[in-house]
């Protein structure tokens, strides 16, 4: 009687766990989902770049980057936006970390009309810009509006963060959108995801400053970023300069 009890006790255990191990399984899919995303990113912003390349120098000097494979802005004369985004950061010997979760949110108001989905690429540069990523939310200096500028499916750049020093960025746009602006998003730590991709409580810290977890399923995407530089450095630019590398 007791061995029959203890065996309903466990199935029924079992059979309660098993909505929640499909739950992450399939939140987990969602967040891999975004660093596969990412990867593709990263190598079509850098498919063209050559040493020269304003995203060569930005990633060659940068302490860490933000990848958004797609913000999605649709309007009518009230804009807003989002999109996932990840976060990494480079140690001293050269080595990215695993991707922190982040979420970027916007809301604009004014002359804006038509619909937009952009890769964005945020080049941390400075220590203090990685800290001021570190905390739960952070807000993109209004003046990047006219940095990231639309034009179609070309490839802007410019830059963002306090005095324009501690962050610059990229972005590659499809689709018509008039008055587009990254002006005062909002970038939040998406702690579910976090959480989700690594199977425990972790911050934006533990993943890119002590560097503590790690998923193998964002190997690809540390490996691209290495790869991409490597090649955008010896590659010409149209004057026929390279690296001395």
């Amino acid at each position: 009687m007791r061995t029959s009890h203890f065996i309903r006790t466990s199935l029924a255990t079992l059979a309660l766990m098993m909505p929640l191990h499909a739950a992450l399984a399939a939140s987990m899919e969602e967040e891999q989902n975004l660093v596969d995303r990412a990867t593709l990113t990263v190598r079509d912003m850098f498919s063209a770049a050559t040493v020269s390349s304003k995203v060569t120098r930005y990633l060659a000097q940068s302490r860490g980057v933000i990848v958004c494979p797609s913000v999605f802005r649709m309007s009518i004369a009230f804009g807003g936006g989002g999109g996932g985004c990840v976060f990494l950061t480079r140690d001293a010997h050269g080595s990215w970390s695993d991707p922190a979760f982040y979420r970027m949110s916007s809301a604009n108001f004014g002359l804006q009309l038509g619909m937009q989905d952009v890769e964005v690429m945020l080049f941390v540069m400075t220590d203090q810009g990685v800290q001021s990523l570190l905390d739960s939310q952070f807000k993109l200096s209004a003046d990047v509006g006219a940095s990231f500028a639309s034009s179609g499916s070309g490839l802007e750049s410019g830059t963002a963060g306090e005095h324009n020093t501690s962050i610059k960025g990229v972005q590659k746009s499809k689709g018509l959108f008039a008055g587009a602006a990254l002006g005062g998003s909002k970038m939040r730590v998406n702690s579910a995801a976090n959480r989700a991709y690594y199977s425990q409580i972790v911050g934006p810290e533990d993943i890119v400053v002590s560097m503590r977890v790690n998923n193998s399923g964002a190997d690809p995407l540390r490996s691209a970023l290495t790869e991409v530089l490597t090649a955008a450095q010896s590659r010409p630019d149209k004057n026929g300069q390279a690296s001395a590398a």
